[in-house]
């Protein structure tokens, strides 16, 4: 298990990152691994309640002996590995700078940038401008849900290179009967601004099917596997 401890004595805190494989079922291979933080909390992991509560430089050595966990025990460096950012971790002026550098240390990993909460168009547009130089790609999470609705991310489409809709969001919702209306819509858009589209949420063969209707091969979700710490 690889994690981070915060405090001093019987009050440290362990943070760590559970991995969750992202299949690509056009010739079933593992495409790359989600990092999900988790807290633990007498001996049981959970969501935190605020994903700021670790730093970015914490979370980026968290990623970085994830990565290297991945290398050692899977034997694979050709592989990608998604990390998730808010708004308020986004805004931090020293976080471009972390992720670079993470970059560059666990090449040949590969790194993608998952936005989790829509940002403004000056902030998108320097996070593309400077991420793309060092070949991460930018990743808009949960689109259709929460904050990332279509109005307010319609204009960062342009500066991003993939989509993810997660449909466990619309089941909590009372939304099940419209995933297939939503994933419509934004396979629409993904053509529209030629971006790629990842299917979160896939649980049985029916949303495979549903997944391969639309073409969509990029796929994640229990069916593959839950989040697990490697």
């Amino acid at each position: 298990m690889i994690y981070i401890s915060i405090g001093r004595g019987e009050f440290k805190t362990k943070y760590s990152f559970f991995v969750q494989s992202q299949v690509n079922k056009s010739d079933n291979s593992i495409f790359g691994y989600e990092v999900l933080l988790r807290k633990e909390d007498n001996g049981s992991w959970h969501l935190p309640q605020d994903f700021t509560e670790l730093s970015i430089p914490e979370q980026v050595r968290l990623v970085e002996r994830t990565a290297n966990n991945i290398k050692d025990s899977l034997g694979t460096t050709d592989k990608v590995i998604s990390f998730n950012l808010n708004s308020q971790q986004a805004d931090d002026p020293y976080t471009l700078g972390e992720i670079i550098a993470l970059k560059k240390r666990i090449n040949p990993i590969k790194l993608t940038i998952e936005l989790t909460e829509a940002m403004s168009l000056d902030k998108i547009k320097e996070f593309s401008l400077l991420l793309h130089q060092y070949d991460i790609p930018l990743v808009i999470d949960d689109v259709g849900t929460g904050s990332n609705t279509f109005d307010n991310i319609q204009h960062l489409l342009p500066y991003v290179d993939k989509i993810k809709l997660a449909m466990q969001n619309l089941r909590m919702a009372g939304k099940a009967d419209k995933i297939p209306e939503y994933i419509s819509f934004w396979v629409h858009q993904a053509e529209d601004y030629c971006l790629d589209m990842v299917l979160e949420g896939v649980e049985d063969c029916k949303d495979q099917i549903l997944a391969k209707k639309y073409g969509i091969n990029i796929q994640q979700g229990y069916l593959y596997g839950k989040p697990a710490k490697i």
